[in-house]
């Protein structure tokens, strides 16, 4: 009898043990939840932070036009580098993925930038295998103080070409700061008067932004580098532990679309 007691004994102890040890392991993993939570929502915060700062010094940047060293915001800090964008190059992409009816636009000449002067310009464009847009390239130039646009209509798709009587594009790849596009064509350029910009419009794609690039790197008859497109803002923020990033353009200004579709004489609009 007092054996049995004993066992029953040793056995409540066990189970016990047994129960304490299945609460300890749930609280420690509560307890392990918790802090990682915590964490995550610490360096969540952090980034965020250290996010807002690199937008402050976007901010401020298109405010000043300037570099910026590290500045104080509260707790964070921020650092900007203003730099001009495709100013003296001899390939620019055009920074933003269009959709039909989007335009982009590449400079010939600006001020106190020397004046491009070459004959031929090759367009690349098309990132995605399936909806291959056609392009129209306008370029405008200054002759004898009037300004004139040259242009033409490319188009990748043979099919297309029978009926839109576009110029049929060029099919392989094309290469532009190690970014591949499918379709490029070499667009003669004016050879009088005074290059002023490039309009470069996708159309039929309807569903799927691609990108635009132009090089000049193999021109004819002489030519010049690239003037400014405009400038680009690098930021950094930091907060505690947490880095962030942001690149942003301020290309140049450009009227509106629909000036471009618009014809006009000395006493008003021709219909």
């Amino acid at each position: 009898m007092f054996q049995k007691s004993k066992n029953q004994a040793g056995q409540a102890v066990l189970i016990v043990l047994l129960s304490l040890s299945v609460v300890l392991i749930i609280v420690l993993y509560i307890m392990s939840r918790s802090i990682t939570d915590i964490s995550l929502s610490s360096k969540e915060e952090d980034s965020m932070r250290a996010f807002s700062a690199a937008e402050a010094g976007i901010e401020r940047a298109l405010i000043i036009g300037s570099d910026i060293g590290d500045t104080p915001i509260g707790d964070a800090n921020f650092s900007a580098d203003v730099s001009e964008f495709g100013q003296g190059d001899d390939t620019v992409i055009y920074p933003m993925s269009l959709k039909s009816g989007e335009i982009a636009t590449f400079w010939f000449n600006r001020p106190s930038d020397p004046v491009f002067d070459g004959s031929q310009a090759k367009i690349c464009w098309g990132t995605a295998a399936t909806e291959p847009p056609a392009v129209e390239v306008s370029t405008y130039y200054l002759e004898s103080g009037v300004y004139k646009i040259s242009r033409v209509s490319l188009d990748p798709n043979a099919g297309r070409t029978a009926t839109n009587n576009f110029t049929v594009a060029t099919t392989g790849a094309c290469t532009i700061d190690n970014e591949t596009f499918q379709f490029y064509s070499t667009v003669s350029l004016p050879t009088v008067g005074t290059l002023q910009f490039m309009t470069v419009k996708p159309l039929y794609n309807t569903t799927v932004s691609h990108k635009i690039g132009i090089d000049v790197s193999n021109i004819v008859n002489g030519g010049s580098l690239l003037p400014s497109q405009g400038v680009k803002i690098n930021s950094d923020g930091s907060f505690a532990g947490a880095n962030r990033s942001i690149e942003v353009y301020q290309l140049h200004p450009v009227a509106p679309s629909i000036f471009m579709n618009s014809v006009f004489s000395s006493t008003g609009i021709v219909k």
